[in-house]
């Protein structure tokens, strides 16, 4: 049994600013980042469709909503910038924040369309998840709504370890909620940390930004449990 009687809570998410080589994680400011957001959510209705709240009718709308959450400790908010673009195109936070027991969530993902699937999205991912293991936590958690199929491929493709579905875990917008879990953990994390550093080297994409190399290929060596929900 893991002895952790000398064990010291990590510190909470404070940095403001994270630069890789395709994206750069920004602390999330509402007067800087809302309008720029908005655009690059516009016609996109269904990123709302498992978010606790959304679509927004304006950018004055979507501000108002971002600064409640400006100032607050937990989630911790992060817009991301696409660096080959430019522009700022998708947010993501930190949420159940426990350093306690070195527990800490990545949640309240929401990427415009140019964003998804993209070497940006994957390197912000790994980013934040790169800080929390860093910083002395031991579990990176990433829970979903379990008909978000999507969201599910996505945290299995991060190399996290499917961990069952929490049956009525929670009630969103008038429906009920089953929620998938996953999560890496400290050990797990060297072996996840080289598979993203070679999955993000520029010579792994083709002329046309191709990947050569499949990330899933290579986290796959590190999960300990596959989600029977998306097959073989």
């Amino acid at each position: 049994m893991q002895d952790l009687s000398k064990y010291v809570p990590p510190a909470r998410p404070e940095f403001q600013q994270r630069q890789g080589r395709y994206a750069r994680l920004e602390r999330l400011r509402a007067h800087l980042h809302a309008d720029e957001l908005f655009r690059a959510y516009d016609g996109a209705q269904e990123l709302w469709q498992f978010l606790p709240y959304g679509p927004f009718i304006s950018a004055a709308a979507y501000h108002r909503f971002l600064r409640g959450f400006e100032a607050g400790e937990d989630p911790v908010f992060y817009a991301i910038r696409d660096m080959a673009r430019g522009q700022v195109m998708g947010v993501a936070s930190y949420l159940r924040i426990a350093p306690e027991k070195g527990s800490i969530e990545l949640g309240h993902i929401c990427l415009g369309p140019a964003l998804q699937k993209s070497p940006a999205a994957t390197e912000a991912f790994f980013m934040m998840m790169s800080w929390a293991f860093e910083a002395g936590y031991r579990r990176f958690e990433w829970k979903c709504d379990a008909r978000n199929i999507p969201s599910r491929r996505a945290a299995q493709r991060l190399g996290l370890s499917y961990e069952g579905v929490f049956r009525q875990d929670n009630i969103v917008k008038g429906k009920n909620r089953d929620t998938a879990w996953f999560a890496a953990i400290d050990a797990e994390y060297p072996a996840l940390k080289e598979a993203f550093t070679a999955w993000l080297l520029p010579q792994n994409f083709d002329a046309t930004g191709r990947q050569i190399e499949r990330l899933s290929d290579l986290t796959g060596l590190v999960r300990v449990a596959r989600d029977p929900a998306l097959g073989s």
